[in-house]
C-alpha cells in the first residue's frame, strides 16, 4: 500500500458582508427599518493597522466579525458576488463599496475582488484600502474600481498621532498624488469625535474639497474592546455644524475662511444670514444630514441604534425633520454672528 499523501486544503475566498447587505442579497433573512443600497463587503481577517476605534485593529478585543457596530457574516466569494450582481441588475443595491484591511497579500485580494465583481455587474465599485503607492491605486482602478478611499480618519497630525498607526505625512503626500494622477476618482474619510476642534476638522474638509477629493464624514462610535471603547460620541450638535460645514464647502457656497469660530475652535458662524442657510440646507432629499460619501452610500445603521440618535440620516428626510434639523442647527450657532455676516 503506498505511503498516504496528505493534502494542504484549497483555501476557498471569503466575502464578508455586512448584515443588512447580506439580506438585501437574499443570503440572510431578517427584517430591516432601512436597507443599504450599496453592498458592504469586508475582505481580510484582523487588521495589521491599529486605529484606536477599530474592531479590527491588531490590539482590539472586538468580535473577529464586526466593523463598527455591524456584524458582518462570511460568504463564499463566488456566491457571495453572484448574490450581489443578481441584487445590483434588479436595481436593489447601487454600488459595490470593498474594506480591506491590512495584511499580507491585501493588495491582491482586493484587485481579484474587483475583477470577480467587475464581470458580473457594471455598477460603480469602490475600495476603501492602505495602500503605500499610487501605483497600487491604479492596478485597482485598472481592475475595473470606480473610485479608491484612502481612509486618513483624523482631521490633523495632532489627532492622527494619537488614534492611528503609520506615518500622516505619507497618507497626506498620497492623497494628494492620487488627486492628482486620478482626478474624481480618489476618497477619504473622516472621524469626527477623534479629539479634535470643529476648525481643525473645517480645515480638514476644505483641503479635501480644494483637491476635489470625495469625503465621507462618520461620527466616532466607541466599540467595546477597542482602545476607545470609553470615549463618547460627538455632541450632536457638533456633528450637525460639521455636517453643514461640509455641504456647503462641497457645495461651493462657502470657503473654510469664511466661517466664524470662537476661542476653543467651536463654529459659531456659517458665514450666511440665517434666512439664506435656512433656505439652502432644508432640501430633505440634497440634505447636509445625510450619509455623505460615494453616492449611493447611505450606511444604515453604521453610526446608530434604531430608534437612538441619527448622526446620517440613511434616507431622505421628511419636510418635517429637515425643517427640524436646519432650526436646531441654526440654533446652535451664536446670534450675533448672524447680524455681522
Amino acid at each position: 500500500m503506498g505511503k498516504r499523501v496528505l493534502r494542504t486544503p484549497i483555501e476557498v475566498p471569503q466575502w464578508r458582508l455586512s448584515s443588512g447587505t447580506a439580506v438585501v442579497a437574499g443570503l440572510a433573512t431578517a427584517r430591516l427599518d432601512c436597507a443599504p443600497t450599496t453592498a458592504y463587503v469586508m475582505l481580510g481577517e484582523r487588521c495589521s493597522g491599529d486605529c484606536a476605534f477599530c474592531a479590527q485593529a491588531r490590539s482590539s478585543a472586538a468580535r473577529a466579525d464586526l466593523l463598527s457596530r455591524v456584524a458582518w457574516p462570511a460568504y463564499g466569494a463566488e456566491h457571495a458576488a453572484a448574490a450581489i450582481s443578481s441584487a445590483c441588475d434588479a436595481n436593489v443595491l447601487r454600488r459595490i463599496c470593498f474594506q480591506v484591511t491590512t495584511g499580507p497579500g491585501h493588495i491582491d485580494r482586493a484587485i481579484d475582488a474587483v475583477r470577480t465583481a467587475r464581470s458580473l455587474t457594471d455598477a460603480p465599485i469602490c475600495v476603501s484600502v492602505a495602500v503605500p503607492s499610487c501605483e497600487e491605486i491604479g492596478r485597482l482602478l485598472g481592475a475595473g474600481a470606480s473610485r479608491v478611499t484612502l481612509a486618513i480618519d483624523a482631521a490633523c497630525e495632532r489627532v492622527y498621532a494619537a488614534t492611528k498607526s503609520g506615518s500622516w505625512a505619507h497618507v497626506r503626500m498620497l492623497l494628494r498624488s492620487a488627486a492628482q494622477a486620478y482626478p474624481r476618482q480618489i476618497g477619504t474619510h473622516l472621524i469626527v469625535g477623534l479629539g479634535e476642534t470643529e476648525l481643525e476638522m473645517a480645515c480638514a474638509l476644505q483641503d479635501y474639497v480644494d483637491l476635489d477629493i470625495a469625503t465621507g464624514l462618520f461620527a466616532l462610535t466607541p466599540i467595546a474592546g477597542t482602545r476607545l471603547a470609553s470615549a463618547m460620541p460627538p455632541p450632536l450638535d457638533a456633528y450637525r455644524r460639521l455636517q453643514a460645514t461640509r455641504w456647503l464647502l462641497t457645495s461651493r457656497l462657502a470657503r473654510q475662511n469664511n466661517l466664524r469660530y470662537d476661542g476653543g475652535g467651536r463654529i459659531i458662524s456659517l458665514g450666511m444670514p440665517r434666512e439664506r442657510l435656512l433656505q439652502a440646507l432644508s432640501d430633505p432629499v440634497d440634505s447636509p444630514f445625510r450619509t455623505s460619501g460615494c453616492r449611493d452610500c447611505n450606511r444604515p445603521y453604521y453610526n446608530e441604534r434604531p430608534g437612538g440618535v441619527i448622526y446620517n440620516y440613511p434616507r431622505p428626510l421628511t419636510d418635517t425633520e429637515a425643517q427640524a434639523e436646519v432650526r436646531t442647527l441654526l440654533d446652535s450657532l451664536e446670534p450675533a454672528a448672524f447680524s455681522q455676516v
